[in-house]
């Protein structure tokens, strides 16, 4: 349920009432509960246009706020802000309806918008590292919120697969013994070091690679086939770790730099019929106003280069897509190429003007000294390695482990390992930088995925006790029962703003409110002590199934499962 579009809505029809426009209505939460549920203050800069004072306007105001629907009590605090207190009769008809809803009342938008979300972006010559784990994680739960909300979500993979290196790959490749190359591809890292050892001494070797790289673009049907066997066998790779990770990429949505390779020299060919195109030593460059170092869109050999591509990309997403909203999840290092390539594709109508583009930046993952992340010899941490340690470190954090057999067991640490992971990653602002530590992610306290899991084992063991039918009808019965209930509505409003913002962290903070705050209504509110009246108890239990169903939709959309016993 939309809960602040519905009292801003309230808070607008009074304004109305009263001959006083505003043209943004907003109402906060209230942070205390002695200053009610939610609090409008947009009476200040209102009084000083109308030149009233604040609190003269705000008490006319709230004499035209009805108290007998949503809103029990509305009130003036201060120098005129509006504070509102909701009906918990109200709040109790509104939840009772959430939890009979498959979808918890979350509606799907009417006019979809057509996303494309550009994630992930592993290197062809090597096995993915964690250097790919925040794209890869960020991106598919910014495409599972969108696509939950209704939007039509194209998600592309865009990787690296054309380029000078592909020559000493191939070449490299062709002279293995066995040709399916999966052997010798199962190290991706020694393999590249091997070609590249080959290609940096042996001048034979080297001047055979660039003819490969000449004969691929050229369409050389052999070193095609070399070519398009390496790209298999390392997405193979990288597929392994989406499975593992559950993220919901697959071939379909890869989209390679050699994708757009034709329509390379036709981006050039628009921009300078654009009079974007200057020609500087040689190249063609497109020099934008208070950037010193141009965008170099082809060199002076006729090469092209990132930027190239990456507008092809968003032509390419904007005229035969249709996209009219392109997220790029990249990390924060990358955010003046975006500023430039962005502003070039809309000043030169290669991407209409009403198309949102936005970098996704994110922050880089640190050790807990404050260093990027590193082995200890001080090598790239391979994704695989952390994932199956990440497993391992969840077995020995698994409080109920003799209760389960080895394959439940290993099942169960999968999902908490994985989950961890994620959700640590998720848990902070994206743009920040990203402190990893294996003891704080696998705890049970504070905002982890484990706690909110325990939270949800904790609401099934009490359902399992349970002989009776857990019905859907709610009354909230005290404070925190209200409290709680009012922040399960909310739900839909975290969504849309996580969405709008492009910011997962909002809703593990969500979560970890909501876990947090049933956590207390558990401890004072008994749900199956004897001598609670029948009514009573299937509130509680309404309230804790609806709990529950909030965690696990949450969860869900980071792309994080849930267990019922930890």
């Amino acid at each position: 349920m939309k809960i602040k579009e519905h009292i801003n809505q309230i808070i607008n029809d009074a304004l109305i009432k009263t001959s006083i426009e505003l043209d943004s209505v907003s109402v906060t939460e209230a942070t205390k509960v002695e200053f009610g549920d939610y609090q409008f203050n947009g009476i200040m800069p209102l009084a000083k246009i109308l030149k009233r004072n604040p609190r003269d306007i705000a008490t006319e105001v709230i004499s035209s706020i009805k108290t007998n629907g949503a809103i029990v009590k509305v009130e003036v605090a201060g120098p005129g802000f509006i504070n509102i207190w909701l009906n918990d009769e109200w709040l109790s008809s509104q939840a009772s309806t959430l939890l009979a809803d498959e979808r918890l009342g979350i509606t799907t938008k009417e006019n979809p918008t057509r996303v494309v979300v550009d994630y992930s972006g592993p290197n062809m010559a090597k096995q993915m590292h964690v250097g790919h784990l925040r794209s890869t994680i960020i991106g598919d739960t910014l495409a599972n919120l969108l696509t939950f909300l209704g939007d039509e979500v194209i998600r592309q993979n865009h990787i690296g697969d054309w380029g000078t290196q592909f020559g000493m790959l191939i070449a490299f490749l062709e002279e293995l013994e066995d040709q399916s190359g999966s052997e010798n591809l199962r190290d991706l890292e020694q393999f590249y070091k091997d070609a590249k050892g080959r290609f940096d001494v042996e001048t034979d070797f080297a001047t055979r690679a660039r003819e490969y790289v000449v004969k691929i673009q050229g369409g050389d049907e052999h070193c095609l086939q070399l070519w398009k066997q390496f790209i298999d066998i390392s997405l193979g790779h990288c597929e392994e770790i989406y499975e593992k990770l559950a993220i919901n990429l697959s071939r379909d949505d890869v989209r390679a730099e050699s994708f757009y390779n034709d329509r390379l020299p036709l981006v050039v060919e628009h921009l300078d019929k654009m009079g974007k195109i200057e020609v500087s030593d040689g190249a063609k460059c497109i020099f934008i106003e208070g950037d010193e170092v141009p965008t170099i869109v082809q060199k002076g050999d006729g090469g092209y280069l990132y930027a190239t591509t990456d507008l092809a990309a968003l032509w390419y997403r904007s005229e035969v897509l249709g996209a009219k909203r392109i997220s790029y999840v990249v990390d924060a290092r990358q955010a003046g190429h975006f500023k430039q390539v962005f502003h070039i594709a809309k000043e030169s109508g290669l991407v209409d003007k009403d198309v949102l583009l936005e970098h996704v930046a994110f922050g880089t993952m640190m050790d807990k000294s404050g260093k990027p992340f590193k082995t200890r010899d001080g090598g790239t941490v391979k994704l695989a390695d952390l994932l199956d340690e990440a497993v391992i470190r969840a077995k020995d954090a698994i409080t109920a482990k003799d209760e389960y057999d080895t394959e439940s067991l290993d099942e169960l640490a999968h999902i908490v390992g994985i989950g961890a992971v994620k959700y640590s990653d998720l848990s902070i602002n994206r743009e920040s930088n990203y402190i990893f530590d294996w003891d704080k992610m696998l705890s049970l306290e504070g905002n982890t995925s484990l706690y909110q899991q325990y939270a949800y084992a904790r609401i099934m063991s009490i359902f399992k006790k349970y002989d009776g039918t857990i019905g859907n009808e709610i009354k909230i019965g005290d404070e925190v029962e209200h409290r709680l209930v009012l922040l399960l509505i909310r739900f839909e409003d975290i969504l849309q703003k996580a969405a709008k913002d492009a910011s997962p962290h909002q809703i593990t903070t969500y979560l970890y409110s909501v876990t947090t705050l049933f956590m207390r209504f558990y401890e004072s509110n008994p749900i199956l002590k004897d001598g609670i009246d029948e009514a009573t108890r299937g509130s509680r239990l309404a309230i804790a199934s609806l709990t529950a169903k909030t965690i696990k939709r949450g969860l869900s959309i980071l792309g994080i499962g849930v267990v019922d016993k930890i």
